[in-house]
């Protein structure tokens, strides 16, 4: 059995134990089927998708790859429980589900029973130990090094806790770019990593691509976490408006994001009473205040505004850190086949393969 072959490509029934995280706007159908193609595991951003948003995004992959695929999302957005339905009813290629602030216990059965995967991502041992408990299948830890929300504990050191903490396949997410850290994962027994940035930053991503040089010109100490645009950890690509925020009063983040949730909402064409309940079943169901949860309406009018609309110096930059280290923008294909040649090389020159040792720097 090859090194490769492991719980994530067993039971995601892909060839190469590599997933493309779902990133709001970016996890795209063209993507999805890149990525599945390419012999990876692609999930579609469904999270900042309405209802009829993901049915077509999932009609799309569908028509154009025959591979198995997942859905992001979570219970707190417009319309979740609708979304719940399209995934079921797509079962027979929707072969998991990713989520932060995930479903109930029994909307989980639901999942299971239809042969879809839970698969959520966590940042934290304690809720890690909590999503196996309520039946996922697969969990995907994310390190501190992450994009967007993150932890504080490095991947290097929340890996191995969750590891002996679970009884479930782990993924390792936070820091992956290449080859080598496929193969560090594998050594410490993760079932495979997933990655965000690195896929962002590929041809298929539909980032423009103003956006995307604009993550290429950072380095590792220009990426850091802040809480100032809703309230909880997120790390992001220091740029104009994150030092702007950064200066900013708690009165004036909140009425920000006041007024970008407003924004949102008519972007979304989302009513009011809907939104104001999404925000009161978040804040009840969580850890997070009411404050935050409104601060959080900021995240994404500012995150469109660079990532869709291509204006990376007047939005927000979610990134993780590995972002500093990426020099190129290769096709999906290109990524994935150069991952895997290069843990292939580097896993053979461990086992004292003469040949391979000369690859490995």
């Amino acid at each position: 059995m090859s090194a490769f072959e492991t719980a994530l490509t067993e039971k995601l029934g892909c060839r190469h134990p590599v997933i493309q995280t779902a990133m709001g706007w970016v996890s795209s159908p063209d993507l999805v089927v890149a990525t599945s193609e390419a012999g990876g595991f692609g999930f579609l951003a469904g999270a900042v998708m309405t209802p009829a948003e993901v049915e077509a995004g999932i009609r799309d992959i569908k028509a154009r790859t025959d591979k198995l695929f997942g859905v992001n999302f979570h219970m707190f957005q417009p319309g979740a429980k609708e979304i719940v339905e399209i995934i079921l009813s797509h079962s027979d290629r929707v072969r998991a589900i990713s989520y932060g602030r995930g479903p109930d216990g029994a909307t989980v059965k639901r999942f299971k029973e239809a042969g879809v995967l839970c698969i959520p991502t966590v940042g934290a041992v304690r809720h890690a130990v909590k999503a196996v408990k309520q039946g996922a299948d697969m969990v995907v830890i994310q390190g501190g090094e992450g994009g967007g929300h993150t932890g504080a504990v490095p991947t290097t050191l929340l890996l191995p806790q969750v590891l002996d903490a679970v009884d479930v396949p782990v993924i390792a997410a936070g820091g992956f770019r290449d080859g080598r850290g496929l193969a560090a994962a594998l050594a410490f027994g993760a079932a495979g990593i997933a990655m965000g940035t690195r896929f962002l930053l590929t041809q298929e991503s539909p980032v423009p691509v103003q956006t995307k040089e604009r993550y290429l010109q950072a380095g590792v100490d220009q990426i850091p976490v802040s809480r100032q645009v809703d309230g909880i950890p997120q790390r992001m690509v220091m740029n104009r408006v994150l030092a702007d925020l950064e200066g900013a009063s708690k009165p004036g983040l909140l009425l920000r994001g006041i007024r970008n949730a407003l924004a949102f909402k008519k972007l979304t064409n989302a009513s009011l009473t809907a939104m104001l309940k999404s925000a009161w079943n978040m804040a009840k169901k969580t850890d997070m205040t009411m404050g935050q949860v409104m601060m959080s309406g900021s995240a994404p009018v500012l995150i469109q505004r660079a990532m869709v609309q291509g204006h990376p110096d007047e939005g927000v930059l979610p990134s993780g850190q590995v972002a500093g280290l990426i020099e190129d923008i290769p096709t999906v294909a290109e990524l994935i086949g150069g991952i895997m040649g290069d843990a292939e090389q580097r896993i053979s020159s461990l086992c004292g393969d003469k040949e391979g040792q000369g690859h490995a720097d």
